[in-house]
């Protein structure tokens, strides 16, 4: 079972964010603009190369007795990272199984929207999908693409019919946006979305990384400017087995991007320099689709210039201690002292990677490696040392920008994988256009939690 950390239910105030004052009805002003607090659900899983079977359950995964406002969800390693699926053509029948499941975990509470996962079967999971059409069955509005731009009338008249373009067909990807307008019928899977809690606003895959976006159906309104970008990492440092999906929009107006990322891996010394340098090549190649011609509206093309931030992934720093240290500390449970010689731990205070980001305190174990199907590291059944692996916090989540407050920090105990999921869940707050001060928070009773955060309940 999944457990919450007590140090981690604090709420912090950074000197960034002083502008940020909430009242105790739960609105906030930022300078004279309206602002919004937003629950977002964070996960990131390496599922091992293993495709779900459709008995798998995400319900405890997802935390759907807290829901969330949006859910952003990483997976690593979706498919097996042979020659296939590297060079030749990559395998979206796992990516469509987990979305069928993601649906089944946040949809399956709406009235009169059928189990699609058992509805369906049959298409999902014993025949080869079309990712475009499965994502489109979990969209609510099924003949209608996210709005390119949501600009205001206002601007718009101001700056003329130009003022806005569509979005440019060669960075859209099939699955990457809310329905594809030129394909005709639904293939069985035309049904009320209308009464879906949960919308899929974006799904990207590259290789084995998987990125998949929901958000609750009332706000989908509120989401535009769409973008995606890859880089690859890999084999000769251009091939998909390894790097990262970005995810760009726009929420009210606060930009967000969400960074999904595999990198390099390796334990032997000096193999967390290539990790730092794959970042560092993500941050700078890392181009999004201008979408705007007004510099009146200009939206960010990298991905330091956008207001939210959030990177996942399994970032596969490891720690920098013997096995047998390691594995001393761990059964102490000592996670301060391994924690201390966490690379990624290192490498930021040192400057040289991810300056500038946070990340949680780490309260528990590490997340690889595991034998399947098992609570045991794999290096207490591999002996040698060719197999074994020092036990470590691979898979991470990591923030930047004001207005964040992480509400926990924690790991899954699925036995899915040889990766244990990393889970986070924050406050984010969002700029809205309103002329009416906002009450309360979002539809997740932020008001109440808080309180409760902040009590230390």
């Amino acid at each position: 079972m999944m457990k919450r950390s007590s140090e981690s239910h604090s709420i912090e105030v950074d000197s960034e964010s002083a502008l940020v004052h909430p009242s105790s009805e739960g609105a906030s002003m930022v300078l004279g603009q309206h602002v919004e607090s937003y629950r977002v659900f964070v996960a990131t899983w390496n599922a091992g190369g293993i495709s779900p079977h459709n008995g798998l359950n995400l319900d405890e995964f997802l935390r759907t007795d807290n829901p969330s406002d949006i859910y952003v969800l990483g997976f690593q390693e979706i498919v097996p990272l042979n020659a296939g699926n590297v060079l030749v053509i990559e395998d979206n029948e796992p990516a469509a199984k987990w979305l069928a499941l993601v649906n089944q975990s946040l949809n399956k509470q709406s009235k009169g929207v059928p189990r699609r996962t058992n509805s369906v079967g049959g298409s999902l999971f014993f025949a080869k999908p079309s990712l475009r059409k499965i994502s489109k069955a979990f969209r609510t509005e099924s003949k209608r693409r996210l709005k390119a731009c949501n600009c205001t009338a206002e601007l718009e008249r101001r700056h003329g019919k130009d003022f806005c373009c569509p979005l440019q067909q060669s960075n859209i990807s099939e699955v990457d946006f809310s329905s594809d307008e030129d394909e005709e019928g639904s293939n069985g899977f035309d049904i009320l979305n209308s009464q879906m809690k949960y919308s899929l606003v974006a799904s990207k895959q590259m290789v084995g990384i998987f990125l998949t976006i929901w958000i609750r159906t009332e706000l989908v309104q509120y989401v535009s400017h769409m973008r995606t970008c890859c880089i690859s990492r890999g084999i000769m440092g251009c091939l998909g087995n390894k790097g990262c999906i970005s995810v760009s929009f726009q929420f009210r107006q606060t930009s967000f991007c969400f960074v999904c990322s595999h990198l390099a891996s390796g334990e032997k010394e000096g193999d967390e320099l290539r990790r730092n340098l794959d970042v560092i090549e993500i941050l700078k190649n890392t181009q999004f689709p201008k979408i705007c011609r007004t510099p009146y509206s200009r939206m960010p093309e990298k991905i330091l210039d956008h207001d939210r931030i959030i990177w996942l992934g399994d970032l596969n720093y490891r720690i920098s201690l013997s096995y047998s240290d390691t594995r001393k500390l761990l059964e102490a449970k000592n996670w301060d002292a391994l924690f201390d010689n966490d690379q990624l731990k290192i490498e930021r205070e040192a400057g040289r990677v991810f300056k500038g980001w946070k990340e949680g305190k780490i309260y528990f174990a590490p997340t690889y490696k595991y034998s399947y199907n098992s609570d045991t590291y794999a290096g207490e059944v591999h002996k040698s040392k060719s197999k074994r692996r020092t036990p470590a916090w691979c898979d991470r989540i990591l923030w930047h920008g004001n207005g964040i407050r992480q509400l926990f920090y924690w790991r899954g105990e699925a036995r899915f994988s040889d990766h244990r999921p990393v889970l986070a869940a924050f406050l984010i707050d969002v700029l809205t256009n309103d002329s009416r001060v906002k009450r309360g928070l979002s539809g997740s009773n932020m008001k109440i939690e808080i309180e409760e955060l902040l009590l230390g309940k």
